[in-house]
């Protein structure tokens, strides 16, 4: 007997927006493998409305955002709660907290409540003071609201238990060790082998894009700089209406094809990572597992996972002079990025980990795995 288990929180399988996505498609899908019932709740606005994916059961919900704004996630969220008040989940495991801890009276009492922390939402700048005090607020919520738990960075979890006084548990995300990159994608980007550097981030103040391109501007590099995400909201108009003259930089839009994105990363001359505030980045773990040689912003959730083994930059200057020094990461750190993602975050690893703690959550239930091995899902695109 397999557990019933709910993921809310995102807007939806397959990925077409962002981190949580990414990493909803390839836990639900893990662990259907395994012999569990999953549901994942997709907005009505996602593009796949089949009510099953990949054995992976597909509610659909409304999702207003696009009619009235922000306060829409707020509605989505509250939708999905509802919905899953009427099922019978042994699980909800509930990807952020931003919009939905304010609904936690009306979490299903007889499930079991686990949520993915995710990152320190309060720090964004993006956000005025008073969403900034909200969100603070909605962490404590969240932190009420569960009965356990979930860090994806050793940093988070440090944060969380030391201010929240509980036991958080520590899973990263995952990442494929079998990147389907074809050097000949290239050429629909109009560019060559190693002679170009890669940037892709969500267009936000905290994943210091700004500053990676100020840096990169100040050199006479004859590289294009390629940028991919989107760049519909402020944040991505300011940026593309700030670089519109300066043609070596190439805002690419957001890309959700894997293989398109895996030979981008495993291609390119040097991969940036701006990411500041959150925790492990599933972009950062598959870099790593491209062999792509990496720039990453100087903080504790970086070097938490890269340890010694990629350049650091601070500021603007920073990466201007990396560029001009033609510093790039040597063969023994890509490897040693490689064997990272090899020995601690490969998607087998990852799924099974979450699969044990919610085995250790739900002890009442008896379920009897299957045989673990490595499986050719996760060679696979998601």
């Amino acid at each position: 007997m397999g557990l019933r288990i709910g993921i809310l929180g995102t807007r939806g399988v397959p990925n077409h927006y962002g981190g949580f996505e990414h990493f909803a498609a390839y836990l639900s899908r893990g662990l259907v493998e395994k012999g569990h019932s999953v549901s994942v709740y997709n907005s009505s606005k996602h593009p796949y409305k089949e009510k099953e994916w990949n054995g992976v059961r597909i509610i659909h919900c409304f999702d207003p955002e696009h009619i009235i704004g922000v306060p829409g996630q707020f509605v989505y969220d509250l939708n999905c709660i509802l919905d899953a008040r009427k099922r019978k989940y042994d699980i909800i495991l509930m990807l952020g907290y931003t919009s939905s801890s304010v609904w936690k009276s009306l979490y299903p009492k007889n499930s079991i409540i686990i949520t993915n922390m995710d990152g320190l939402e309060w720090k964004r700048t993006k956000y005025s003071k008073p969403v900034q005090k909200f969100l603070k607020y909605a962490e404590k919520l969240a932190v009420n609201l569960s009965r356990y738990h979930i860090a994806d960075s050793p940093v988070i979890k440090e944060y969380l238990d030391k201010t929240y006084n509980i036991n958080s548990k520590y899973i990263a995300y995952g990442a494929g060790l079998y990147p389907a990159a074809n050097e000949r994608l290239l050429a629909e980007y109009g560019l060559k082998t190693h002679d170009y550097f890669l940037l892709m981030a969500r267009m936000e103040p905290e994943n210091n894009i700004e500053m990676i391109l100020d840096g990169y501007c100040f050199t006479e590099s004859n590289k294009k700089f390629i940028v991919i995400g989107n760049t519909g909201n402020g944040f991505g108009k300011y940026l593309v209406n700030k670089y519109k003259n300066e043609r070596r930089i190439v805002f690419q839009g957001a890309i959700f094809d894997e293989q398109k994105v895996e030979s981008l990363t495993t291609f390119c001359s040097l991969y940036f990572h701006g990411h500041s505030v959150g925790g492990t980045n599933p972009s950062l773990l598959d870099a790593m597992a491209a062999r792509a040689p990496l720039a990453a912003h100087n903080n504790p959730f970086n070097k938490s996972i890269l340890k010694n083994n990629a350049l650091l930059f601070n500021n603007a200057s920073d990466v201007c002079n990396l560029i001009n020094s033609n510093q790039y990461v040597n063969a023994v750190h890509i490897e040693n990025n490689y064997s990272t993602i090899e020995n601690e975050f490969t998607w087998d690893m990852i799924i099974d980990q979450y699969e044990d703690y919610f085995l250790e959550c739900h002890p009442a239930i008896q379920f009897y795995p299957v045989t673990r091995q490595k499986s050719a899902l996760y060679k696979k695109t998601v």
